[in-house]
């Protein structure tokens, strides 16, 4: 009814609460470094973008992919696809070894699933409708992976369900910062390895704490210092 419709609708306008131990800074400047893992190398020599020596290896193409796409695309190419098939199989075979079940999702969602997880600004910012359907491309498998559970009552003993999923994402991200930038950061279109766990609330902060704990072990076991 139109009362359930205004209530469902004023609640999608209340933003997440932060958590009590998150500290509070009137910008990223503020933002309060909890731990540094591994040693960020220094060189004696001019660094190149990771685009630049793509480019200059002949690995990335953002010309070809700016006249077959526009902005916020690319191509890759010989080792650097490769490696990037090789990267996704090592964060899913990583995950599925923890105890997560690896799901492939769709990736296209209805308006309903994608209302539950965005604002309506959002929706009309960075997802990708298609025409002539109730449907959008996924901006994560975040969305449909936990829209696998909606209208649904779950037992409390078959908690904690533990998921991971890979797939292609797609954002419109109007007017973000980089997307007209040359780089495979903020692009319209990429890869995306996704945990997620379904749970009582009482244990959300402790597997919370499980899931930050696995993707610094994942940079560990790549080397990559954070």
């Amino acid at each position: 009814n139109k009362m359930k419709e205004d209530i469902d609708s004023l609640l999608k306008t209340v933003p997440n609460i932060i958590h009590e131990s998150v500290p509070i800074g009137k910008d990223s400047t503020e933002n309060v470094v909890r731990e540094k893992i591994g040693e960020i190398k220094k060189f004696d020599f001019p660094l190149m973008s990771h685009s630049e020596i793509g480019e200059y290896l002949d690995l990335i193409d953002f010309d070809s992919s700016a006249n077959t796409s526009g902005n916020g695309f690319y191509f890759l190419k010989g080792d650097l696809a490769l490696l990037n098939q090789a990267l996704i199989s090592y964060a899913r075979e990583f995950m599925v070894k923890t105890g997560y079940l690896y799901v492939e999702p769709p990736l296209m969602i209805r308006k309903e699933i994608l209302e539950g997880v965005y604002s309506k600004a959002e929706i009309e910012q960075m997802a990708y409708k298609i025409e002539g359907e109730d449907l959008f491309l996924i901006a994560t498998s975040e969305h449909p992976m936990i829209g696998m559970f909606i209208n649904k009552v779950l037992k409390k003993e078959d908690l904690p369900i533990k998921l991971t999923s890979y797939s292609m994402c797609f954002r419109r991200e109007i007017g973000s910062h980089g997307i007209d930038e040359r780089g495979l950061y903020r692009t319209h279109q990429f890869n995306k390895q996704e945990m997620i766990v379904i749970c009582h609330p009482n244990d959300s902060y402790k597997l919370y704490d499980e899931l930050l704990s696995l993707s610094k072990e994942l940079f560990k076991k790549l080397g990559i210092p954070i």
